[in-house]
This record gives C-alpha cells, structure tokens and sequence, in this order.
C-alpha cells in the first residue's frame, strides 16, 4: 500500500471554506472509480497550508496511473486554478 500525501496554498483571495469543499467534492468520490484508488479525503488545514490531501493506493503503479487517469485529470479543471504552492510526499506502507 502507498499513502500520498499532499498540502496546498490557494492563490490569495479565495475563499479557504468554499475551495476546500469544491476540491474534496471533485476528488473524493473518485474512490471506486479509479482502480487502485482506496482512500481519499480533503480537509481544510489549520498550520501553515491552506489544506491537505491524504489518500491510499494499492501500489505505487496505482498512483502512478491515478496521477493520469482522465477522471483525475478532468477533476482537477475545476479547483486547479485555485492553487498556489503544493507539497508532496508518498511512502509504502
């Protein structure tokens, strides 16, 4: 199992609230549809980023599908100009 982890700033002026909501409403229920996806949740962070992507995938071929599977990609077209910085680290479990 490999557990990716992300953090994110939003671009000044967005709202925190309503992007964390849009953003876990596109990539969440993505579990099921993309093979090897196992988990998935987005929440608002509280210390130093704007919010947190934490999901778990069956191997690391999974997650490297997943970074260009289409559903992933066309989610991404609605938050992705909301972003500023992102920070990633993934590990095997």
């Amino acid at each position: 199992m490999v557990k990716h982890i992300v953090l994110y700033t939003l671009k000044d002026g967005v709202d925190k609230d309503e992007a964390v909501g849009l953003i876990a409403s596109c990539l969440e229920p993505l579990v099921g549809k993309i093979p090897g996806l196992i988990h998935m949740e987005v929440r608002k962070a509280f210390n130093g980023m704007d919010y947190a992507l934490y999901s778990e995938f069956e191997s690391r071929e999974a997650l490297k599908n997943y970074a260009v599977h289409p559903l992933h990609l066309e989610a991404k077209e609605h938050f992705h100009h909301l972003l500023n910085t992102r920070v990633c680290a993934d590990y095997d479990l």
